[in-house]
């Protein structure tokens, strides 16, 4: 992944906590629910009748949609990074990697990266929100779409190496810009053991946001270098990044409809990492109503494969309106999107994060509810999953909160789930989504800590692939059918 978007990585990654990430198939019953200990959750449920509780939305703030993109671009939100008379070097060095810029931006910087001036008043470059939700698809930077490459499985060891690098500049940068350089790895250095996935390409956001809140002062903001509170598991829950794309519909932030009130306050978790006082974060939360009206304001990106057979779109779309919109709403014009979250013991996903995982245990939703966040947004997390918006469903792969199903084929039939699956290169246009490898062996059967990242082990505790067996009973026929209509959405 290389040091720079290794490093990017841990603190974008906030802005996905704050906001809102392989195999051919096992039978159902041998898919592991990898739930929690107690078993809550863990075990497959047949499907039934729908119950969903509807979540309203709130007045919000209103916002400026093009400023929000300008603040999310080149916003100092983060509050640190590098100093920015470093980066020349890193640049010619290579150490940035070859990736794209950041479609209108005139910056020439990676699209992940961002430059900006911190209290201090150094000019630094640092992580943006896009490190996780943009994505390089066909080789053109896709806004709000989530990334799925990303491997914090070694983020420890780099975030060792980085900070080995910082004490050899002690002395040779100006001290303003060595203080900086400092702070930062300081809190690298701190939540680096509390974001290692098991598993490459799914995101460790909702533990990072819960080690940041447990090192800080929830009524001045002040940064602790011991934690306040006990510091979460650092066995990480995994989340699939959402796209942003899905903002317009959402009356509430996170899989479990935990974030509640002012949307705009409960998405500013990346100032979670570096600012340091409620002064400075009132000033950014002034905008973030802006960063709001920009993601409401995304449209997901149209089906870029062609083939699909209108014919068999539109048989698809009676069956997903009889079968599925109950929970996850209707599309075109005249649309509706009901925001319901489903039981963990009706939809039978894994349960893991719905229990109290993360930064949705007591004690962090304590915090943040007594926070200067909480002066206008609440965490309220519920014993289930938010049914999602299905727009630009093509784009958003693998599925279900913990990217535990490579395919919408196998999310439709679940006897085609993978118990252990490692993601191929290339895309399966017709069962929408990764192509993968099938494997007879998991985690336990592999020493490599590498390659065991490579493979996706649905037996592990919080990246179990059972439930959501709505689509069982449909026919093959009709499921093809509803896979053409949401290529069309």
């Amino acid at each position: 992944m290389g040091l720079w978007r290794g490093v990017a990585v841990a603190v974008a990654v906030i802005g996905a906590a704050a906001c809102g990430d392989y195999e051919r198939a096992a039978p159902a019953a041998d898919v592991g629910g990898g739930g929690p200990a107690d078993g809550v959750g863990a075990e497959d449920v047949a499907p039934g009748p729908i119950v969903g509780t509807a979540v309203a939305r709130e007045a919000q703030r209103p916002g400026n949609a093009a400023n929000g993109f300008a603040v999310l671009a080149s916003g100092d939100y983060v509050g640190c990074g590098v100093p920015a008379a470093l980066a020349p070097v890193a640049q010619s060095a290579g150490l940035f990697g070859d990736w794209p810029p950041l479609p209108g931006r005139e910056e020439a910087l990676p699209y992940f990266l961002s430059r900006f001036t911190v209290q201090s008043g150094v000019e630094v470059v640092g992580p943006n929100c896009f490190t996780c939700h943009a994505n390089v698809i066909d080789g053109e930077v896709v806004i709000g779409a989530p990334a799925t490459d990303l491997d914090y499985g070694g983020f420890a060891g780099q975030i060792d190496a980085f900070r080995g690098q910082v004490a050899a500049l002690e002395g040779v940068l100006e001290p303003e810009s060595y203080a900086e350089l400092s702070r930062f790895a300081e809190r690298m250095g701190a939540v680096a053991p509390y974001v290692q996935p098991a598993v490459a390409g799914v995101s460790p956001a909702d533990n990072l946001a819960a080690i940041l809140f447990a090192h800080r002062d929830p009524v001045t903001m002040a940064w602790s270098e011991e934690p306040l509170l006990e510091p979460p598991p650092t066995a990480v829950v995994p989340v699939d990044v959402p796209p942003w794309w899905r903002m317009g519909k959402k009356a509430s932030l996170f899989y479990t409809a935990a974030g509640r009130g002012d949307l705009a306050r409960a998405m500013m978790g990346a100032s979670t990492l570096c600012v340091d006082d409620v002064a400075e974060a009132r000033r950014m939360d002034a905008a973030f109503p802006d960063v709001l009206a920009y993601l409401e304001a995304l449209e997901a990106p149209p089906w870029p494969y062609g083939g699909v057979d209108e014919a068999e779109a539109a048989a698809g779309e009676a069956v997903f309106e009889a079968e599925c919109a109950d929970c996850h709403g209707t599309y075109g014009a005249g649309g509706r999107y009901p925001n319901v979250w489903i039981d963990v013991d009706e939809v039978g996903t894994d349960a893991t994060l719905a229990v109290g995982a993360s930064n949705f245990a007591q004690r962090f939703v304590d915090w943040f509810n007594g926070s200067f966040f909480g002066e206008l947004a609440r965490l309220e997390p519920q014993a289930g999953y938010v049914a999602p918006p299905l727009d630009g469903i093509w784009a958003t792969a693998p599925f279900l909160h913990n990217g535990s199903v490579p395919t919408l084929r196998a999310l439709l039939d679940s006897r085609e789930r993978p118990k252990y699956w490692r993601r191929q290169a290339g895309y399966d246009e017709a069962a929408v989504g990764f192509r993968f490898e099938a494997l007879e062996v998991g985690h336990a059967g592999i020493a490599n800590p590498s390659a065991r990242r490579r493979i996706y082990d649905t037996t592990l505790v919080g990246y179990g692939a059972g439930g959501h067996r709505y689509g069982d009973d449909l026919t093959d026929a009709e499921r093809d059918a509803v896979i053409a209509y949401l290529k069309t959405l």
